[in-house]
């Protein structure tokens, strides 16, 4: 019964920021390593950012110093701070759990079997 809903999408200008937030039930969320994915038509689900179970964060390259991950283990709830925004955040944002609790997390979508159903995100010039 793991599920994950996240919020916080919307439209915004370049430049502007937004937060998501992914609730999620099932598990703890602190002892799994958990990421965050975009989606664009035709192409690939891609990582964004995850975090292991010790809390070290990993960034794709594209948004390395504009994004941030982070979870509040009290409320069980998963973030990604976007500064920033560049039109080419734009995608469809999930949030995801990987299947163990190891450290190091990847930016895989294939070590992520548990999925949200995503919140878009749409950034204009």
């Amino acid at each position: 019964q793991v599920q994950l809903v996240e919020s916080g999408g919307g439209s915004v200008q370049a430049g502007g920021s937004l937060r998501l937030s992914c609730a999620t039930s099932g598990y703890t969320v602190s002892t799994y390593n958990m990421g965050w994915f975009r989606q664009v038509p035709g192409k690939e689900r891609e990582g964004v950012s995850s975090i292991d179970r010790g809390g070290v964060a990993k960034y794709a390259d594209a948004v390395q110093g504009r994004f941030t991950i982070s979870r509040d283990n009290t409320a069980n709830r998963l973030y990604l701070q976007m500064n920033s925004l560049k039109p080419e955040d734009t995608g469809r944002y999930y949030c995801a759990r990987a299947r163990t609790s190891h450290y190091g997390a990847s930016l895989r979508p294939a070590d992520f079997p548990y999925w949200g159903q995503g919140t878009q995100v749409t950034v204009s010039s």
